[in-house]
């Protein structure tokens, strides 16, 4: 009789844990799933925040480098002319 009862627990214990495993199966899919639309989707709005910041660095790029070579061909002008003026001065006086 104890040796029936022991090979009941056993079949019940093991249909138990194939249920178990089944379900535990299922939930580790469920939540792989889930774990992959998220990384899809921080993909998605990442590669979206990088393009809009690589165009507004263009832009401002652009505009910037425009803006930076007036500033420099003024001050190469400037730089210019008071190299000329001193030095005619020198011509001059001599």
């Amino acid at each position: 009789m104890d040796a029936t009862y022991r090979a009941d627990l056993r079949e019940l214990n093991e249909l138990n844990f194939s249920r178990f495993d089944a379900k535990l199966g299922e939930r580790l899919a469920e939540s792989d799933a889930r774990w992959e639309r998220r990384l899809a989707e921080f993909d998605v709005t990442w590669e979206r925040r990088i393009a809009e910041l690589h165009t507004q660095l263009k832009a401002e790029l652009s505009t910037g480098l425009h803006g930076l070579e007036t500033k420099l061909l003024r001050w190469m002008f400037g730089f210019w002319v008071s190299t000329l003026i001193g030095l005619g001065a020198l011509f001059f006086r001599a």
